[in-house]
């Protein structure tokens, strides 16, 4: 019943029931790179009961290099991320 009045992750945008969408801005260059999380792809089962994800990025242009990190818990709602070398680009400045 309360799920239904959760606001939407600002970072994360759903695609569908089988994907997100998410943006990394690296720290070095400020360059942005998105990326395509799928369900049945890059997310997987973790120990704690929800899932996870890390994905290594490098950007196109200057190779920048950071580390995503998100856990889910088992509805697939982002509970905590965090970024090496970067930050995440919250949708509102999507453009």
């Amino acid at each position: 019943m309360f799920g239904l009045f959760r606001k939407p992750d600002e970072h994360l945008k759903r695609e569908g029931d089988s994907a997100f969408r998410v943006r990394v801005r690296t720290a070095r260059h400020k360059e942005v790179v998105e990326l395509r999380l799928s369900k049945s792809g890059e997310i997987s089962p973790s120990d704690e009961g929800g899932f996870y994800v890390r994905k290594v990025i490098v950007s196109p242009q200057y190779l920048d290099r950071a580390v995503l990190e998100i856990w889910f818990d088992r509805a697939y709602r982002p509970v905590r991320k965090a970024v090496e070398g970067g930050e995440l680009v919250p949708i509102r400045e999507w453009g």
